[in-house]
């Protein structure tokens, strides 16, 4: 004897576990979507500059002042110890330095709030030592300019991957 289809209680859609299944990814995918968009209005974007227009003027300064760090023949050893919490540096020169106050800026790869500058005094032989709390593991971008910004050395730097960095004023 042949089944009658009418025979099987029908259950209504809801109470089947298929289409609570299919529609399980699209609801996750809307869930996802309502997070990211949270996240991207909700946190400020650091790597966007404001007045970009300034910023771009400021490029033609910044390369006079480091035609000025060539002209004085001057480069920059940097070395961390961890271990002792110590930044040491040491400042050379083909021409004699101005004495007067250094500053020496370490910006994070991303995130502003570590950025760290220290105002300097090198010794007779161009030396420094700073205490630093434990630095982290990024790109720094270190500058080291003299407090006229007369001149500007720069370069990147991979801390710990690098222990010592050298940066030489090169022209461009």
């Amino acid at each position: 004897m042949a089944g009658n289809l009418n025979s099987f209680p029908v259950k209504p859609w809801y109470l089947h576990r298929w289409p609570w299944l299919l529609m399980l990814g699209p609801f996750l995918v809307v869930l996802a979507g309502s997070y990211t968009g949270w996240l991207a209005f909700s946190q400020a974007d650091a790597l966007v500059v404001g007045d970009y227009y300034t910023q771009g003027k400021a490029i033609n300064q910044d390369l006079r002042r480091e035609r000025a760090a060539v002209a004085l023949g001057l480069s920059l050893e940097l070395t961390y110890d961890a271990a002792d919490g110590q930044l040491r540096g040491k400042v050379h020169s083909g021409a004699a330095l101005a004495p007067g106050k250094l500053v020496l800026h370490l910006v994070h790869a991303t995130l502003p709030s570590k950025d760290l500058r220290f105002e300097l005094t090198p010794d007779a032989d161009g030396g420094f030592a700073l205490p630093l709390p434990m630095l982290e593991r990024t790109q720094w971008q270190v500058t080291l300019e003299n407090a006229a910004r007369d001149w500007r050395l720069g370069g990147n730097w991979s801390w710990p991957a690098q222990r010592v960095i050298a940066l030489q004023a090169a022209p461009n």
